[in-house]
């Protein structure tokens, strides 16, 4: 019955890391839509795309501390390599939501 727990705890670390970077692309595309030029002193218009890394940065980290905080050796590598690739088809999935607010503005 422990395991399960364990088990449930893990898989939930999952879902709160996709979260953290569904919020951060969010926020990522909706300053993106709403003219922002400059992202981290990057000017340029691929400059949202840096910011989207940072996003998925921080996911992946993310992913590493909650992983390593369920303290349960078992799965690890399986649970966190599931936390970090769907935190990078959330950002795949903005990144391809700004590319015509990126090409727009180059135009």
């Amino acid at each position: 019955m422990a395991g399960d727990t364990d088990t449930r705890s893990g898989w939930l670390g999952i879902a709160v890391i996709w979260a953290i970077a569904l919020v951060g692309a969010v926020v990522v595309v909706a300053l993106a839509a709403t003219g922002t030029a400059a992202w981290f002193g990057d000017d340029t218009r691929l400059g949202v795309y840096g910011a989207l890394g940072i996003v998925l940065a921080a996911s992946v980290i993310g992913a590493l501390i909650v992983q390593l905080a369920t303290r349960r050796p078992d799965g690890f590598v399986i649970r966190a390599s599931w936390s970090i690739v769907g935190a990078a088809a959330v950002i795949a999935i903005a990144a391809i939501a700004v590319a015509p607010i990126t090409v727009a503005v180059s135009g």
